[in-house]
This record gives structure tokens, sequence and C-alpha cells, in this order.
């Protein structure tokens, strides 16, 4: 069996209506798509606009709560990497078209528009203080002495309740939450939806408790999309990754790699001189360019490394695209099996940030304050949520703990336990590192007389 670019470029969105996962009508003749914004700009569309896009405006991406104004975070960081997203999907989409491999109706800035939403949407799920965030969310739901709230899930609800995982969250909260909650979330299409999973499998998967992308809420809506694109199927509710999500990956590792070490320079942690000794390999022939200050050469130089790295990659996804469709893609990912000399960049620029960057005593300071955070709001929510639906009796502090879910979406008497702990997650998850801050310190009681 092999995947076809057809079907992998389907446009079709899909809502759910009583439970049952159906396809919405034609996009073209619903919603206005024609030649100026295609299906694909609507994608972008709805994800730009979207109140989850917004919020990670003041998400961790390496630096927890920087006050410094150039800083990265989880929204600059998500408009770099759908840029260079967008770069490496064209290219591509160009030799796929010149090898007589692209649809008809398809032109190769399809492929591009396809990536690039996936990279935008890619971090939606990451929760306050990045993956230090998802960390302190499983740690608490795995400590032995909050087991007895989790009694009576069964295997699969346990496990993902004790696994926040951000990209899982990034797809829950296209395909549920966002614009139209429990009715199909963004409705994005089907190629966007692919694009963007990383993982396509459930907790349940041998690697489920490390890494995935389905939780049981989206299982029934992944299975229709996977029928869609014509995935794979290599297990159980486990699929093979559609192809342009190692460009979305690759997009991804590029951006983290090179850019987040211009924070560490901004942050008076490396110096401008190291950033350019770790970009040389890329940028040996633009030795001898000048710039006005050293930030800038640093800027141009990893502008070069950049749009080297891109071209790279697109040759290696074409050269590697027969097994890509056929699922029998070995690579680890498409970085590994690039150039040495980008895969030695980014292998020195990520051995830098560990070394230099990630345990830094301020970030490690606040990563340690980010089990209590989160924790403390945690020991307050899921108590209450469990004296409601498993005993059927709150007391006052508990009755007041869940008005604070009143305006995002309120835990009802009906619900599971499973389904009221996804709300609280999805809270949780969804809250800003100032507001996940702000709300542990005013429960602490700290400061209640301003």
């Amino acid at each position: 069996m092999q995947m076809n670019w057809k079907n992998l470029l389907s446009t079709q969105r899909f809502r759910t209506k009583n439970g049952e996962i159906i396809p919405t009508v034609t996009p073209s003749t619903q919603e206005g798509a024609d030649a100026l914004r295609t299906d694909f700009h609507i994608d972008y569309d709805r994800v730009v606009f979207s109140g989850a896009f917004r919020r990670l405006g003041r998400k961790t991406q390496v630096h927890p709560l920087a006050e410094h104004d150039l800083t990265h975070n989880r929204l600059t960081h998500s408009v770099e990497v759908a840029s260079v997203g967008r770069s490496i999907g064209n290219r591509v989409g160009v030799m796929l078209q010149a090898g007589g491999f692209l649809p008809e109706n398809n032109t190769p800035s399809d492929i591009g528009a396809v990536v690039q939403v996936a990279c935008l949407a890619h971090d939606l799920g990451n929760p306050p203080f990045g993956h230090t965030g998802e960390d302190a969310l499983r740690d608490w739901f795995r400590n032995p002495k909050n087991q007895p709230f989790l009694q009576t899930l069964n295997d699969a609800e346990r496990n993902d309740i004790q696994t926040y995982e951000g990209n899982a969250h990034s797809l829950r909260i296209t395909a549920s939450l966002e614009m139209y909650p429990d009715a199909g979330g963004m409705r994005l299409t089907s190629a966007a939806i692919g694009a963007l999973l990383k993982y396509p499998w459930t907790t349940q998967h041998p690697n489920g408790r490390k890494k995935f992308n389905i939780y049981q809420t989206e299982l029934p809506f992944i299975r229709r999309v996977a029928d869609e694109l014509g995935l794979i199927e290599s297990g159980k509710d486990c699929w093979v990754r559609h192809p342009l999500s190692y460009l979305m990956e690759a997009a991804d590792d590029i951006c983290y790699a090179l850019l987040d070490l211009e924070d560490a320079v901004e942050l008076d942690l490396l110096s401008d001189a190291e950033i350019e000794s770790v970009l040389s390999e890329l940028t040996f022939e633009e030795s001898t360019w000048h710039a006005q200050s050293s930030r800038q050469r640093c800027a141009m130089l990893r502008g070069i490394a950049i749009g080297k790295a891109i071209e790279d990659v697109a040759q290696t996804f074409m050269m590697h695209q027969s097994d890509l469709l056929n699922g029998n893609f070995k690579g680890k990912d498409l970085l590994a099996l690039c150039s040495p000399q980008v895969q030695n960049t980014l292998e020195k620029a990520k051995e830098l940030a560990r070394t230099r960057i990630f345990r830094h005593r301020t970030k490690l300071m606040t990563e340690i304050a980010t089990f209590p955070c989160l924790g403390s709001i945690l020991d307050l929510l899921v108590p209450a949520a469990y004296a409601m639906i498993a005993q059927k009796q709150v007391d006052v502090r508990q009755s007041l703990a869940l008005d604070l879910l009143k305006n995002h979406d309120p835990i009802q008497e009906t619900d599971s336990l499973y389904r009221a702990y996804m709300k609280i997650l999805d809270f949780v998850g969804g809250m800003t590192d100032n507001a996940a801050a702000k709300m542990a310190q005013d429960l602490s009681g700290v400061g209640i007389l301003r």
C-alpha cells in the first residue's frame, strides 16, 4: 500500500454532530475559498485568529517569564517556524511539480501553505512554562498520593490524564476546543490536521507514555481524518506519519536550534563570537561579510545558515519521497539524513544550549518553582471535580473552585471523571505563564491585602 498526494492534500473538513464525525459541505462552495483565498489560507486564518494562538505570546519558549523585549516566546517561535516551514514546503512543491508528482489541481504553494498551517499550530497545546509545565502536570497525576482520584478510570483514560502532552493538546485545541467547541473545533482541512500529527498514535502505543498526539477524546475524529488522507495504519489506532509532518518537524528543529541561541546572547548567557563559531560550517563562504554591529552580523549569518538548511531538507525529502509515501521511511527525522554540515551545525547549537542555557541558575529556579505553582492549582481543582462527579457532594471551597472554570468549560454533574479531568487540563494547560503564576500566588493567600 502506498499513500498518494491527491488524498494527502485533501481539503475535506469534518465536524462533530451528536457524537458522529461527518464531513462539512465542500469548503469552496460554503466558505468562499477561491484562487485568492484557498482552503489552506482559510486554515491559516483560523489558527491566527484563535485565542489559543494569541495566548502563546505569554508562554515560555526557552526562558520562563523573561523580561527582555527581544526574547522569544511561543508565539514568535511559532511564527518563525511557520515561515521556515512554508519555505521548505514551497521548495518541495516546486520539485514535486517538476517531477510530475503534484496533483493537477494543486500548486507548489499548496504544499508550503499546508506545512505553514501545521507549523503555526504545532505549539498551541504547550502549557505554561513549556516542557517543564508538561512535566509538572504529569508529575502531579502520577504522584502516588493522587492515585485515588484516578482509580475508576480505564487504562487508556488514566494514561491520557497522567501524560499531558503538548502535541496532543495542540490537536485537541484545533479539533475540539476552539471556534466550534465539541463540534469539530477549528474544522481545519484534513491535510493540515495530517501534517500536524508528529506522533499519530495514542497513549496505548509502546511510546505513548513519552510522546503521542491523540487523546481518547480526539480518537474518533482522527480515525475519520486518517481514512480521508489514506494514511497507512501500522497498528491499532496507530498510523504512519503524513509526509508533510516531517517538514513541520524539520522547521521546528531548525528554529529552536538556531534562533533560540539569539535569546541567550540578548540575556548575556552567550557571546556573539560563540554564535558565529556554531554557524561557521554553513557560513564560511560569507566570513568576509561586514555588518554595522556584531549582532547584525550574527543575524545575517543565521539567515544564511537557515537558508542552507531549508534547501538541504527539501532535497532530502525528495530523495526519500518514495519511502515516506509507502511507510518505509527508516530515518529518525529528515535532518538526521541531511548533509554533515547541516547536522553538525544543529548538533553544535543544541549542545551549546544544553550546557550553557538550559542549566543556567535563573532558568533552573523558575523551572523548579513550576511544580508547586501548577501543583497548587491541581490541588484545588481535581479534588473538587472528584467530589462533584464521584461523591455527588461538594463543600463550599470546592464549589468556589469549580466556579473558576465557569467562563471556560464548566464541569457538569453529568460529566465522566475523565471528561472532567480533561476540562481541568484544558484550563490549566491553556493558561499563560503570568496567569498561572498569579493564580498560584492568589491561592496561597500571599498578597491578599493589596
